[in-house]
């Protein structure tokens, strides 16, 4: 029996391993982006196993060995550049207040009621710029204390876990409220002056995820997080897009978008930094992102405590700096075009 059920799983996470690449828009595909580290832990519990459990032909255990061992690679070229060992796109620089923002994102979760703790985490880190998703009414009211410390304020609570709240010290020269994809889901566009006076703009999305409850296609969320990064590529001024993308770190997508957005992504070369799921320490992946323009040097990263939501927050101090360090990924020709199918795509669906 343990010999079939080993066969099973192994068949069953070749399949997961691989299955990622096929470029379909459906849920029940790109849901298989989210688990990289875990397919690669129990890819290597399963070759272990082919090892130690008896009662296979020794040319079966060597086929499933050298299968599993070609995916596992696969998911470690996959899931390097999220460690320390990978190259940094970003360099570590000082913190300087005066170039500097010091920024707090988090994803609430709309049915947490726990205010005071997400309070008390504004209180302690003191960001210059907060922005919290799945805000509705209950959320606007329960922030409230916090608002005397934040007089600029861009509030659109919502009752569908697409409201927004973005709360500030600096000066907003700017403003556009957006719903780029779909009527139902706004996204931010601020101009925002720094204490030295350069102006940076900032890009605030929470896209809607690929799951059977939202969306039978990633279509919708693929096109917004493209969009914006076109849009940031079009923009002169130094720039952040920040949220939760509802999509992980390695993902097709994101690396489509980094290659045409030329942002970089602070967690390439530093680690994972985790903020889903909160709650299940087994089901964790990177899905609130800071992705900046190649002005910025990174001062800090951190994943915060939990508020109560299914999300941990993030924040991190970025630092206006000149820099030849930069590392960005190029997008060729062919995907120039794609990103721009997607976004067509996205615009268009029904």
């Amino acid at each position: 029996m343990s010999n079939v059920i080993l066969r099973v799983l192994s068949a069953f996470f070749l399949f997961a391993s691989f299955f990622p690449l096929l470029k379909w828009d459906y849920w029940w595909v790109r849901i298989f982006d989210y688990p990289r580290l875990q397919k690669l832990s129990i890819i290597i519990l399963l070759i272990i196993g082919w090892i130690f459990i008896p009662g296979n032909t020794q040319q079966e255990v060597i086929i499933w060995i050298g299968c599993l061992s070609i995916s596992a690679i696969y998911l470690i070229t996959k899931v390097w550049p999220f460690t320390p060992l990978g190259r940094k796109m970003i360099e570590t620089v000082p913190y300087n207040e005066e170039a500097g923002i010091n920024i707090l994102v988090a994803n609430v979760y709309q049915y947490n009621k726990e205010f005071g703790k997400l309070i008390d985490l504004v209180k302690s880190i003191k960001p210059d710029l907060a922005f919290f998703v799945e805000t509705d009414k209950a959320w606007e009211k329960g922030l409230s204390e916090i608002e005397n410390d934040y007089p600029t304020q861009i509030k659109i609570p919502k009752d569908n876990t697409y409201g927004l709240i973005l709360y500030t010290r600096m000066e907003i020269t700017r403003q556009e409220i957006n719903y780029l994809i779909d009527e139902e889901v706004p996204s931010l566009e601020i101009d925002l002056k720094l204490r030295n006076g350069e102006i940076i703009t900032i890009y605030a999305i929470h896209p809607t995820p690929p799951v059977p409850s939202e969306n039978d296609k990633s279509t919708e969320r693929d096109a917004e997080i493209l969009l914006v990064g076109q849009r940031s590529k079009e923009n002169k001024k130094p720039s952040l897009v920040i949220g939760d993308l509802n999509d992980v770190a390695w993902s097709y997508t994101t690396e489509l978008f980094l290659k045409n957005s030329e942002m970089v992504d602070h967690r390439r070369g530093r680690g994972l930094f985790n903020t889903f799921h909160a709650k299940v320490p087994l089901f964790r992946w990177p899905l609130d992102h800071i992705f900046l323009s190649k002005h910025f040097g990174l001062a800090s990263l951190k994943v915060q405590k939990g508020i109560g939501s299914d999300h941990f927050p993030i924040s991190i101090k970025a630092v206006l700096t000149p820099s030849d360090d930069t590392e960005m990924l190029e997008a060729d020709g062919d995907e120039k075009e794609e990103a721009r199918e997607k976004i067509s795509r996205g615009l268009h669906e029904e």
